[in-house]
């Protein structure tokens, strides 16, 4: 996974250094005041060209050049609705475009920022600002990475570190308001998903400065000096009397005010305007029309097809029980669990670099920047995901495949080939840093992250490990099988707890059920679709997209199909919505047979 938080919490947790799945781009920013686009009548490229930078730079504008600025963002009510008007003014300036008179790159590039502006309009508009936290993730997290933005080298830089600090108490008094406005009118989190969320704030809080996560960058200099020893001291002050008495404020609030208050039940459709906001959701993460009902029955249907394939496993090792009890077998024998850290760490070492020995067998290009291995960290850990994509922060970092080592015993070696696939390469590594080295493609697209193509083509990814011989025995299959079928439940938990009024323990119980997941992994995994809405749809629907194209370019293609030059043309665009995606896979087709 990427990805990917909401807008919502990208932006409140200033975009530019939240970890993200998206494949964020290091791009210089232009501060400027927001101009005025220019007419739409010439619909000439240069005019659209004009726009669309017209568009960054006010995406940008938050930002300050001046080493010596605070990086946090103004999230002041009068500024989010201003930030609405302007986006919607955009939407209303690019629609007034004639689009065939853009070129088909141009077309692209056009669908993808309405897709990425109407997102920041809808947020607004469903006050999604009221929630800046799901179950695993939230503004106070985010700001462990603050440090990344910052030149150590530089005491100017330095400085601005020093100030961003100083005004963690303003951004979470803010970030409080807007959740107390949630409060007061039924939109929050549900109790059931915020136990033990506390913990990820206590752990921040120290009561020595020096072990603060916001002083281990000083720490790490290998230099002193007077005025950087200096700033030091001011960094130490601004830590102990400033943001400890943030997170202390904003623990205080969870325990004593929302946790208690958050609502009882679930579904997001008891949200104000629930309902409409979840098809809302669906449109953006999914690109499609379907509803919930739709996606419900795909759901089902592939649950069924892939218990099939999971029986074909059992046979083939002589296994004579029922799946369910094979999967208890796998959940609870030590032969399919590391007894260290360091132990399920080196393993994932080993895949990733057997897979990366493996990737000339399904690509004519490769990206330039590497990827390295690391474990989720400790403070988030106890309720994060199995496992994650966190892309380069700058030009000096890698990206890098995280794996979750708490609780060792609820993380299957058997499940780790299929992640490392999905989260490393083929899967999000390669397809976002491939997109990021696309210089001919302009801001916009290249740090636009759409859930359905991403998370289709990670879990297309793990598909192809089967092709390839990948997964050394049947329990690495089973495994893949395990984690396609998890995919595949989601679409009938989302909806069903969302939508169609299934309870929390059904959704478990299912997932239980249907998967070889740990009960630990299962019970985070639908606490994080009960507290992210929709997001989850995306990654099985974009998967069925990709292979139903990948079989339309075979069939017609025949002899004359390439499967690496079908890969080169799903990815040759960066991230795409699926109609788009299924446009460019035609005019691939087209261009095959016209040869």
């Amino acid at each position: 996974m990427r990805q990917g938080l909401p807008h919502f919490i990208r932006l409140l947790c200033i975009a530019s250094f939240c970890i993200l799945l998206t494949g964020c781009i290091n791009t210089t920013k232009d501060s400027s005041s927001p101009s005025t686009p220019k007419s739409a009548s010439n619909n000439t490229s240069a005019n659209f060209s004009d726009l669309l930078d017209s568009i960054w730079a006010y995406e940008q504008s938050g930002s300050s050049d001046d080493e010596k600025a605070s990086k946090i963002p103004n999230i002041a009510p009068a500024k989010l609705a201003a930030d609405a008007a302007q986006y919607q003014t955009y939407i209303d300036t690019l629609q007034a475009f004639d689009v065939n008179s853009l070129t088909h790159e141009e077309q692209i590039t056009h669908t993808i920022q309405l897709y990425r502006l109407h997102n920041y309009v809808d947020e607004y508009r469903y006050n999604a600002h009221f929630v800046p936290l799901t179950s695993e993730y939230g503004f106070h997290s985010s700001l462990l990475n603050l440090y990344y933005r910052f030149d150590f080298d530089n005491n100017d830089s330095i400085t601005g570190y020093i100030n961003t600090l100083e005004d963690i108490p303003s951004y979470f008094d803010q970030q409080i308001s807007y959740m107390r406005q949630g409060m007061a009118v039924g939109q929050v989190q549900p109790q059931a998903v915020m136990q033990g969320f506390e913990a990820s704030v206590a752990a921040v809080i120290t009561d020595n400065v020096i072990d603060s996560p916001f002083y281990q960058p000083f720490i790490q200099l290998d230099r002193d000096d007077a005025a950087l020893s200096e700033l030091k001291i001011q960094a130490m002050q601004v830590i102990h009397n400033d943001v400890n008495q943030a997170y202390q404020r904003f623990y205080d609030f969870l325990v004593n005010e929302y946790i208690p208050q958050a609502k009882t039940d679930i579904a997001v459709k008891t949200w104000p305007n629930g309902a409409d906001f979840y098809q809302n959701r669906i449109k953006h993460y999914t690109t499609t029309d379907l509803d919930a009902e739709a996606i419900h029955a795909i759901g089902l249907t592939e649950v069924a097809r892939i218990r099939s394939e999971m029986q074909g496993i059992l046979d083939k090792v002589g296994f004579s029980g029922s799946i369910n009890k094979f999967i208890q077998f796998l959940r609870t024998d030590e032969q399919f669990y590391a007894k260290t850290p360091d132990a399920l760490l080196k393993h994932a070492m080993y895949l990733s670099k057997r897979i990366d020995g493996m990737l000339p067998q399904l690509f004519n290009k490769l990206p330039r920047v590497p990827y390295g291995v690391a474990p989720v960290p400790a403070s988030i850990a106890p309720k994060y995901t199995t496992g994650r994509y966190v892309s380069p922060r700058n030009d000096t970092q890698p990206g890098y495949y995280w794996v979750n080592t708490y609780a060792l015993d609820k993380r299957p070696l058997y499940a780790l080939p299929a992640l490392t696939l999905h989260e490393a390469v083929p899967g999000h590594h390669l397809q976002i840093s491939l997109a990021a080295e696309m210089d001919n493609l302009p801001n916009v697209r290249r740090s636009t992250y759409i859930s359905a193509f991403g998370e289709g083509w990670g879990l297309y990814s793990e598909f192809l490990g089967k092709e390839i011989g990948f997964y050394e025995t049947p329990y690495d299959d089973f495994g893949r099988l395990s984690y396609e079928m998890w995919r595949a439940c989601r679409l009938v938990v989302d909806t069903g707890m969302h939508v169609l009024g299934w309870s929390r323990q059904q959704a478990l119980d299912y997932m239980l059920e249907n998967t070889a997941l740990s009960e630990h992994n299962v019970t985070t995994e639908i606490d994080r679709y009960i507290s992210w809405p929709g997001q989850a749809l995306s990654y099985k629907l974009g998967e069925i997209k990709i292979k139903a194209l990948r079989t339309k370019a075979e069939d017609t293609l025949g002899a004359e199909f390439d499967l690496r030059e079908f890969h080169a043309a799903i990815l040759a665009h960066g991230s795409v919505p699926l109609t788009v995606l299924e446009q460019n896979i035609e005019l691939y087709i087209q261009q095959v047979k016209g040869q």
